[in-house]
């Protein structure tokens, strides 16, 4: 079994169905808000610091976590941390108090930041196409994110918080086959062997790509937690609503199809093009949501829309990350996976106020705009010259040195 699953596309399979159950632990947060704010009585500022606590622990040290994978190994370090988050973000659902939610968040995120830049770096080195391989992998993860609230919600409603934790078995189960099953990866050693913390990665092109993410990421990870308590506060929705999952779910399946699609153009269209052009796009689809009747069929629409085209550019911005560090690329794919996935997220710890104080659509209205220098920052880098090599039609030059 482990020889079929040594590389190609069965290692990407298990790999993006590993990074679906991770994201799916990791992303439940934002659809229990509402339920979270009734329990414990908080505001939209408490809210939005326990988001920025999440994001912190998955996220931002990703970077470091990955400089560790490319030491240790990765497939132990991949396992490790899907296990790892999957069991301690099911208890999220049914923490008693606001201490031990921050606890189960912190130590929880930090399972994700374990599993993501290890898991990325594998089906990076799994096929010839990257553009293709990490867009299958990174696919799984939104595809994660739209199942999660869906299921967490159904479960919550049905059968009540104190079961939510048994959901945890299916984390377990995909991290025991990420160890059994996944070739091994040989930690690195020497002069090769990356340092724990690399200023160079925060600078030069590598720290350009993280900016357009963290842009990117920022406008995203807001409508994510806004649009729950947007439902439930202006549009009268009670908090374990299935809109709330629905539109979560819709917004995030999207997000991963958007993915998977620019992975597969990579092959035949310039990152840099592609890249743009989902930025460029994603403002006026982001706002379009809110002038649709709630809950319509046009209002998935919109949502679907704005989820395909605001994550579309993942893959490419992990690609180059990746191409440009070849010597690290568990701690490069970490940068662009985590670390600006995470910088968002506490920035969206200042923004809750702010969304309290001037409300939800001003304020996604101001944030979408951060796509428009994430776009100017996109155009003023370069492509990789082996892109140049494999696409001799083009005339444009590609992300790299």
């Amino acid at each position: 079994m482990r020889r079929l699953i040594s590389s190609g596309a069965p290692l990407i399979l298990l790999l993006a169905l590993a990074h679906g159950a991770n994201d799916a632990f990791a992303t439940i947060l934002p659809a229990l808000l509402p339920t979270l704010q009734a329990r414990f009585g908080v505001g939209e500022a408490a809210l939005a610091s326990f988001v920025a606590v999440i994001a912190f622990s998955s996220n931002v040290l990703q970077p470091f976590m990955g400089a560790l994978a490319d030491r240790w190994g990765k497939r132990r370090t991949a396992a490790l941390g899907l296990m790892l988050g999957s069991v301690l973000m099911s208890f999220v659902a049914a923490a008693p108090s606001v201490p031990l939610l921050i606890l189960l968040l912190a130590v929880g995120g930090l399972g994700s930041a374990i599993f993501h830049p290890a898991a990325a770096s594998m089906a990076h080195a799994s096929a010839t196409r990257k553009g293709l391989s990490v867009g299958l992998f990174t696919s799984g993860g939104p595809l994660g994110s739209a199942l999660g609230p869906v299921m967490v919600l159904w479960v919550l409603g049905r059968y009540g918080a104190e079961t939510v934790p048994y959901l945890s078995a299916v984390g377990l189960l995909l991290g025991l086959c990420l160890f059994a099953l996944t070739p091994q990866q040989m930690p690195a050693r020497g002069r090769d062997r990356p340092k724990v913390f690399d200023i160079g990665l925060f600078l030069g092109p590598i720290g350009l790509l993280a900016l357009c993410g963290i842009l990117r990421a920022t406008a995203f990870i807001s409508f994510t937690s806004a649009i729950p308590l947007w439902l439930v506060n202006a549009a009268g929705y009670a908090p374990t609503a299935p809109i709330i999952g629905l539109t979560l779910g819709t917004y995030s399946a999207a997000a991963s199809a958007g993915v998977l699609v620019s992975g597969a153009l990579e092959h035949y269209i310039s990152r840099r093009l592609l890249i743009a052009g989902s930025m460029l796009l994603g403002l006026p689809l982001l706002l379009s949501v809110f002038a649709v009747p709630t809950g319509s069929p046009l209002f998935y629409v919109c949502v679907a829309f704005a989820g395909f085209f605001v994550n579309s550019s993942i893959p490419l911005l992990v690609v180059s990350a990746q191409d440009l560090a070849p010597q690290a690329v568990a701690a490069a794919s970490g940068m662009l996976m985590g670390f600006t996935w995470g910088f968002a997220g506490l920035l969206y710890g200042v923004i809750g106020p702010l969304i309290e104080r001037v409300g939800v659509i001003p304020m996604l209205a101001a944030l979408g705009l951060l796509l428009i220098p994430a776009l100017t920052l996109t155009l003023s880098l370069k492509e990789p010259e082996h892109e140049l090599a494999a696409q001799p039609s083009r005339v444009e030059p590609t992300l790299g040195d």
